[in-house]
C-alpha cells in the first residue's frame, strides 16, 4: 500500500524557489526534520504548518493536499 502525500510542502518550496535548509533556518529546526516533512514520513503540527505558511507567504490550505477521492 503506497503512502499518500498529505502535505504539499516539497512542491510549495520548489514553487517559491527555496530550500529545505532555508526553511529549517527560518523555523529553527533541523534540516532532517524538514526533509521528513517534505517526504511525508511525518507531518508538522498545525501550529508549525501555519508558521510555515506565514514564512512562505501562502495560505495554510496551500500546504495540504486535498485527499478526498
Amino acid at each position: 500500500m503506497s503512502k499518500k502525500a498529505i502535505n504539499r510542502l516539497k512542491v510549495v518550496l520548489v514553487e517559491n524557489n527555496v530550500s529545505n535548509k532555508w526553511l529549517a533556518e527560518q523555523l529553527g529546526k533541523n534540516e532532517a526534520t524538514i526533509s521528513r516533512w517534505c517526504t511525508n514520513d511525518v507531518q508538522p503540527s498545525l501550529k508549525t504548518l501555519i508558521e510555515i505558511a506565514n514564512i512562505l507567504k501562502v495560505k495554510p490550505a496551500d500546504l495540504i493536499n486535498n485527499i478526498e477521492q
